[in-house]
């Protein structure tokens, strides 16, 4: 081969290299705008993401606003039953909506988690000025517990200074007629009969190592300050409200149950709506299981439903973790509460 033939054939060589190199350079260039354009249609669907997950917190947010600033309103001028009933269901509602903004703060900005923050926390001020207005609280009067006391009722009403007979006491300014209860009593066995409770408000108060037994149907429950009690309830037609106990076991059907600083304790539970929970720790749920004779009766005097039980449904208002149980409440085991429904059942 001659000179010229392998020059030749050499700037062949060197095209065909170079052909490739351009053709590298071009399928590069061509990824890279690629990849840039996927990059813009990913940053768009998810800044479309992003638009519709706002716009549903504030429609959803709004309403629910919307709602509870209605319920609130509705109380004015309503009567005490029935604005207890909305009340209870705007502080319910409340507190889910307080949830519900905690689990979208990921995707909110500050300027409109501040904006929800202001709006929540001008809602629990309304709300507790609602509350306060429609249902002064009022001082609690307490009466002996012994059931001679309780003949002597007549005519300490008539008495000038309107004293009232011993065992009963006044709850949240309820007439003097619709209430009874215990107070200040250590390490005895105390009993109402259906009689004494039936349709009325029941407190039980500072109540340490004491049994307590309900037979009836009160309207409302109200249970403060209780140490190391067992405390059996017939069905209580609208709530039962437990605060500051411990150590203890109760047991109740109830429309609403409200439980707050209770710790160790186990309850016992027929409810028909949810059972709500704060700042409680070592609280523990079974289905109700207490038998006495006119339990029926009683049952149907409340007007509760015995198909619906949503024993273990607890909402914990001091945890907002979603999809993550509340370690401050738990389901009771089979076998401690077939253990404690025999006692209870036995110790009537």
């Amino acid at each position: 081969m001659d000179a010229a033939s392998e020059v030749e054939q050499e700037n062949g060589f060197a095209g065909k290299r170079g052909a490739a190199k351009i053709q590298e350079r071009l399928q590069k260039r061509h990824q890279a705008r690629t990849d840039d354009s996927d990059r813009r249609k990913e940053t768009k669907e998810n800044h479309s993401v992003a638009e519709e997950k706002l716009e549903y917190f504030s429609s959803t947010f709004n309403t629910e606003r919307a709602s509870i600033e209605q319920l609130l309103s509705s109380c004015s001028g309503a009567e005490r039953g029935v604005v207890s009933q909305r009340l209870e269901e705007a502080t319910a509602k409340t507190a889910q909506l307080k949830k519900f903004l905690n689990d979208s703060v990921l995707f909110l900005t500050q300027y409109e988690l501040r904006q929800a923050q202001a709006a929540l926390q001008k809602l629990q001020t309304s709300l507790a000025e609602t509350r306060e207005e429609a249902l002064p609280k009022k001082k609690f009067a307490f009466r002996a517990r012994s059931k001679a006391a309780d003949k002597v009722a007549s005519s300490a009403s008539d008495s000038p200074d309107g004293a009232t007979a011993a065992g009963t006491v006044k709850v949240d300014g309820a007439a003097a007629s619709e209430q009874c209860g215990f107070s200040n009593i250590d390490s005895e066995f105390l009993t109402k009969t259906s009689e004494e409770i039936q349709n009325r408000d029941v407190l039980l108060t500072h109540l340490t190592n004491c049994k307590v037994r309900l037979f009836g149907s009160p309207s409302t429950l109200h249970l403060k300050h209780i140490d190391s009690c067992e405390i059996l309830c017939g069905p209580v037609s609208r709530s039962v409200f437990v605060d500051h106990c411990r150590n203890s076991t109760l047991a109740f059907p109830c429309q609403q149950l409200r439980t707050h600083n209770t710790t160790d304790t186990q309850v016992y539970l027929h409810v028909t709506s949810r059972a709500i929970i704060e700042d409680c720790h070592g609280v523990s749920f079974a289905p109700f299981s207490w038998s006495y004779p006119n339990l029926e009766e009683d049952f149907n005097v409340s007007g509760l439903d015995r198909g619906r039980n949503n024993w273990s449904q607890v909402d914990d208002f001091n945890w907002l973790a979603a999809g993550t149980p509340s370690p401050n409440w738990s389901v009771i085991t089979e076998i401690t509460f077939c253990g404690n429904a025999l006692k209870a059942s036995m110790t009537i």
